[in-house]
């Protein structure tokens, strides 16, 4: 039954010639329905195409040649890294018939008969040395597999062979064989490899022979594995088609983007050639007429002259010459030559020796400070008394390193300004803030891409002296990374004993600091590394109070927009009652920033009304709160002040925040059928949340003293708030505040009214120093406090305040929780 099926011819198998003479493997022979089955993981193979194939499997090899007529049965392995097959699921079910044309031992000669058979090698011992074979594949007609019928020792399976469907009449599939032959010529001209394999193609294809042209296409292009067996799976002629047009397409465009390619590559290089000899050419005619002015000579002039125009020391000079020594040897096309130049550039723009000299005029340096700032009489004092100093030691100015402490918009960076002026000196600022990379004040070192000195060094070549007075703004705002720490490296830079040879990271050589006259600016020192801190000498700018606030508005604020905004006097007035309004209803903050916005606001709506009707514009005098209402709405603040009087429990404090002085009102409340204790809330800090335990232990242990129910704190939970409570709080400056609040609770008693305090209590009723006094005490004027109870250890804060400040306002130093609650209270009953 084998012998018969692997004889038999099926009806719709394609025609064969008879065998050839006995032993020829390479002649026509008819297609089997029994054949070896070769697995393939590689590209698959068309009929009429020829291709050289390794059967790594000796045995199926030697088993065709001898028993099967020379035919195998090639089919794509389902899994491209494994040939093995077992099963049918191993394997796609279309593949085709193919004949061993020849063997690896195969010669090109004929037979003394003429015959022209291969000579094939003898069987070998399959697990020899050799186990595989090479042989030359001729592509037959498609087959599909129905039955895998032996497996061992090799594979045998029972193919059949169905007819190909073509509609000769169809003009869809004349039309696709018409468009298919026409790519494939496009394909040629773009890629003259493939011109080969087409001239089998060269005269017009019948269409009859459409599928055959159809496998010719996918056999030409590089598509992909599971593309190419989906053609070879298809026996519909005009589906075949359609498929091998689209990959033909898509042939086109990747080779037209090769030669794309192809073309800039080679155009680049024939450019960078040209170059090249034009360059060459330039120099050999600039050596003939005796100039030598090619741009790298023009660079090396340059830096040389500019070495000889500045004083630097010995090692740098050194260093400059090296660096234009290695100039000279880089061609400019070179990317280290745009490296050496940059490195010079710096080294010979700093201002190496450079300096602004000017004599220390004390009375030209108060005009100054008093010409561009109002008030702050202290901290004016402070710089007249510093310049002083160093006007005494010849205008040396080494080590001076000053940090301007205060609320925003009060001035600081403006009064930097004004301490550049008084010296003679260039001023530069920048900023600290939100600063994480220490190569931002040393530098990149060159190793990197785009490396640059730091900020530093990029101040003094951009002033162009090597004394200037630098501002280092928002000094308490740096923060630390992964990068580095921008604090420490600044303690190298204000350090006078080691600025003198601060080294950037970029430039590599020393340069001098000692002359540069550093100003930090910060909000507040907290956030100021404490070995940073100790490098600098403070001085605090408080708060303006409302009459300093309406005096700096009416001389430079209201000037300053009116000419910003286009606009004159005679086209706006703001009387002292408006300016007045304007602090109180809008601007309550320390610094004047506030208030000079609210007056640009006002000057916009006053230029747009000019702008719009110049005829019937009429100038604007406001000389009360009703005159604002028109341009900055309603006030922002509610002219209200705090009644400490309103029931028991509440005390009023004072604060001291970034952004000036505030005040506080605590209160208290006693929850019934509660067993005792405190609970407190306001987003308090630690060391807040520590004075309110402190203050509770207190005036729990003196129940007896303040004649207080000695059952209130146990029966009773006490709750302590400190209102805003979307506002952070910390600090022991509220310890007598809170005190005051829970004594006040428990004797049910109310504490006097426009009375404010601020101090630190002790376990044992002492009351401590606080800082602060003067933004407090400002503050509390603000809110139109009357008498203020504070620490007799802050007496001396008292004392340099400001008279004007002090005005209107009683102060009652204390050292003991007793006198706070004899000045609080009105007939408090306190045991001897």
């Amino acid at each position: 039954m084998a012998d018969h099926d692997r004889d038999a011819v099926p009806d719709n198998a394609p025609p064969a010639p008879q065998d050839p003479p006995a032993g020829k493997p390479g002649k026509e022979r008819p297609v089997k329905n029994m054949v070896v089955l070769l697995p393939n993981a590689g590209r698959p193979l068309f009929p009429g195409a020829m291709a050289p194939f390794s059967v790594s499997d000796r045995a199926a090899a030697l088993a065709s040649l001898e028993s099967y007529d020379a035919v195998l049965g090639v089919v794509q392995t389902v899994d491209p890294r494994n040939d093995r097959v077992e099963t049918l699921a191993d394997i796609h079910p279309v593949g085709i018939v193919a004949r061993i044309t020849k063997t690896l031992d195969d010669e090109a000669e004929e037979t003394p008969e003429g015959g022209g058979a291969p000579r094939f090698r003898e069987p070998a011992d399959l697990t020899g040395e050799e186990p595989s074979m090479a042989v030359l594949l001729k592509g037959g007609p498609r087959c599909v597999v129905e039955e895998i019928v032996q497996t061992e020792p090799y594979l045998v399976a029972r193919v059949r062979y169905p007819e190909e469907e073509l509609d000769a009449d169809d003009p869809e599939t004349k039309a696709l064989a018409m468009a298919l032959m026409g790519e494939l010529k496009h394909l040629v001209k773009k890629s003259p490899l493939f011109s080969r394999d087409m001239n089998v193609l060269s005269p017009p294809v019948p269409l009859e022979e459409a599928g055959r042209l159809a496998d010719m296409a996918a056999v030409l292009t590089s598509a992909r594995r599971d593309e190419m067996q989906a053609i070879l799976d298809e026996f519909d002629i005009k589906k075949r088609l359609e498929r091998a047009l689209v990959l033909v397409k898509e042939e086109l465009h990747l080779v037209g983007l090769q030669n794309t390619l192809n073309d800039r590559i080679e155009r680049k290089v024939n450019r960078q050639q040209h170059d090249f000899f034009l360059r060459e050419q330039l120099k050999v005619i600039r050596r003939e007429l005796g100039l030598e002015s090619d741009p790298k000579t023009l660079e090396v002039a340059r830096f040389k002259k500019r070495l000889g125009e500045i004083t630097c020391p010995p090692t740098v000079t050194r260093v400059i010459h090296e660096e234009i020594d290695k100039l000279e040897m880089i061609e400019p096309s070179s990317p280290e030559f745009n490296v050496s130049r940059n490195y010079l550039d710096w080294l010979t723009g700093l201002p190496w020796g450079i300096e602004s000299r000017e004599p220390l005029d004390i009375a030209r340096a108060r005009r100054i400070l008093d010409r561009d700032h109002y008030g702050l009489k202290d901290v004016k004092d402070r710089i007249i008394e510093y310049l002083a100093v160093h006007k005494l030691k010849g205008g040396d100015l080494r080590g001076s390193i000053l940090c301007l402490v205060g609320p925003p918009g009060v001035g600081k960076t403006s009064m930097g300004k004004s301490i550049a002026k008084t010296l003679g000196r260039q001023f530069f600022r920048f900023s600290l803030g939100g600063m994480r990379d220490e190569a931002e004040i040393k530098g990149h070192r060159r190793t990197y891409v785009g490396a640059m000195p730091g900020k530093i060094i990029q101040a003094l070549k951009r002033v162009g002296t090597a004394n200037p007075v630098i501002m280092l703004d928002e000094i308490d705002k740096l923060t630390s990374s992964y990068q580095g720490d921008p604090s420490s490296a600044l303690l190298e830079v204000l350090d006078p004993e080691q600025n003198s040879q601060f080294l950037d990271h970029y430039l590599d050589v020393p340069f001098s600091l000692r002359d540069v006259f550093f100003i930090a600016t910060a909000n507040t020192l907290d956030g100021i590394p404490r070995p940073l801190l100790d490098r600098m000498e403070v001085i605090r700018l408080s708060g303006y109070i409302e009459q300093e606030k309406m005096a700096i508005a009416k001389r430079y604020l209201l000037p300053k927009q009116l000419k910003e905004h286009g606009i004159g006097p005679k086209h706006l007035k703001i009387g002292a009652h408006g300016f007045r309004a304007i602090a109180r209803g809008w601007a309550r903050e320390a610094g004047v920033r506030h208030m000079e916005q609210q007056i640009a606001k006002t000057c916009r709506k006053v230029a747009t009304a000019l702008a719009t009707n110049p005829d019937a514009f009429t100038p604007v005098t406001i000389t009360a709160d009703d005159d604002l209402k028109p341009y900055l709405g309603d006030p922002l603040y509610r002219d209200e002040k705090l009644d400490t009087a309103a029931r028991p429990g509440i005390a009023l404090g004072l604060a001291w925040t970034a952004r000036g002085g505030a005040t506080l009102e605590i209160e208290a409340i006693a929850i019934p059928g509660k067993k005792g204790g405190l609970k407190h809330s306001g987003q308090l800090g630690n060391v807040m949340v520590e004075s309110a335990g402190i203050a509770h232990s207190y005036i729990s242990s003196r129940v007896a003293d303040f004649s207080i129910d000695p059952e209130f704190f146990g029966d009773n939970l006490v709750h302590l708030h400190v209102p805003a409570g979307a506002t952070p709080k910390d600090g022991p400056s509220a310890g007598i505040t809170m005190g005051c609040a829970l004594l006040s609770l428990a004797t049910r008693k109310a504490i006097r009214r426009g009375l404010a305090m601020t101090g630190e209590l002790t376990l044992t009723g002492r009351v401590l120093a606080v800082g602060g006094i003067k933004e407090k005490v400002i503050a509390a004027r603000r809110q139109g406090i009357k008498e203020i109870i504070l620490p007799a250890a802050n007496e001396r804060d008292l004392n340099e305040l400001d008279a004007q400040i002090k005005k209107g306002i009683k102060f009652h130093p204390v050292t003991h929780f007793d006198q706070v609650a004899e000045l609080a209270f009105r007939g408090l009953r306190k045991k001897a």
